[in-house]
This record gives structure tokens, sequence and C-alpha cells, in this order.
């Protein structure tokens, strides 16, 4: 009598394996991500993650700057501000005064996602601020955007009152960046194909085995 149960066990199981296999190497691993406003140079229509906090970077005459809020791990990470509308489109019908400076602001306040529980993001805009020439950026979105709100250790943590609380919370689950999760462009990591084969040894043992109990 041929015993085929162990057999299709046997075969049930490395299917099993395989999906599972399979599963971890397709997967997008996720890790902890911060809620926070990041802030951002603009050159042409390309988007720069600024090197200084907005309290102490001073923008000049002409200048595009942009905050976005969004969950991000770090700054390799940060979603960039969404609009392409260029100083002279922003500041068109903000005439230059003497002795000040107009600088283009990019508000990006995210998307529902992104929101904290219970909020929901306002529109993205453009404002024009009109300043001293030794203003620094965060006085520029001050006279724009109040009202603002920051952290005892001068984060900001809301623009026009966006988000009502949290500053910088982490977020678990955060997905990483793609540039993380694909470690191998050429396909599937040699240790995904080291696990399969070792499965598939395994399961021609099985196979043998049972052959030989089937002809005993």
């Amino acid at each position: 009598m041929i015993r085929r149960a162990p057999l299709l066990a046997v075969r049930a199981a490395v299917l099993s394996v395989l999906a599972g296999l399979f599963l971890a190497a397709t997967s997008p691993a996720h890790a902890t991500g911060y809620r926070y406003w990041s802030f951002w140079d603009r050159a042409g229509t390309s988007w720069t993650y600024a090197t200084q906090g907005p309290s102490t970077a001073v923008p000049s005459d002409g200048d595009v700057q942009g905050f976005r809020f969004a969950v991000s791990e770090d700054s390799s990470d940060a979603t960039k501000p969404r609009g392409t509308a260029s100083f002279t489109t922003i500041c068109a019908h903000t005439p230059a005064q003497a002795g000040r400076k107009r600088v283009a602001l990019v508000i990006d306040f995210g998307t529902a996602a992104d929101a904290p529980s219970g909020e929901r993001p306002p529109a993205r805009r453009d404002a024009c601020a009109v300043v001293d020439r030794a203003a620094t950026t965060a006085e520029a979105l001050a006279a724009v955007a109040k009202p603002l709100r920051y952290s005892t250790n001068a984060l900001l943590c809301a623009i026009s009152g966006y988000p009502r609380t949290g500053c910088g919370e982490a977020v678990t689950g955060a997905k990483k960046p793609a540039s993380a999760e694909k470690k191998h462009d050429d396909g599937p990591s040699l240790g995904l194909w080291a696990g399969a084969a070792a499965v598939l040894v395994l399961a021609a043992a099985a196979t043998w085995q049972a052959r030989r109990r089937r002809d005993a």
C-alpha cells in the first residue's frame, strides 16, 4: 500500500516555508518615525533640507523656503513640501519696500495619513512675508502664519495652530525609505535563496524516505 499522507504533509510544509520566506523578503520594513515640521530651502524647482533651523537661518530677499508636516525617520527620509510656485508668483501682489525684504514661504500641512489623531491638516498655502533685512526665517513665518508654537528646546511644533498638540513625538510603524528596504537591486537576497535551497534538500530527503518505505 502506498503511504501518501506523510509525503503530502511534507509537500505542504515545504510550500508553507517557501511562502514565509517570500513574504519575509518582500514585506516592507518598518521602524519608529517622528511627526514634525521639517524646514527646506529651494533653488529653482529643487528642495534641499535646510542646514540651519528657522530661528537661526537668515534668508535673502527673493528666497523661497518651505515647511512640511509629516512623519519621517530622519532628514534623509523627510517628505518635501509640495508646490512649485516661484518667488515671482508667490510675491506677485506684494510690492517691494525700501529697507525690507520679501521671502516666499511654502507651508505644506501634510496629508491626513500623517495628521495626529482627531486632526485634519489645513490646505497647503503659499505666503509672501515682508520683514526687516536682518530677520530670520522664523520671524518671516511669524509675519504670515501665526500662531506658532515652539517647544522648550525651540523646536517648531505648530504653524497656524496646526497641530493643536504634540511636538516631534515618536510614531511606531513608520515605513522605512525604499533605499533601506531594497538592499539588492538584482532580485531576492542570497539568504532567501539559501533558505529555499535548504528546504528543498529536506523535502527531497523526505520524499526519498517515503519511496523507500513504499517499495519495502
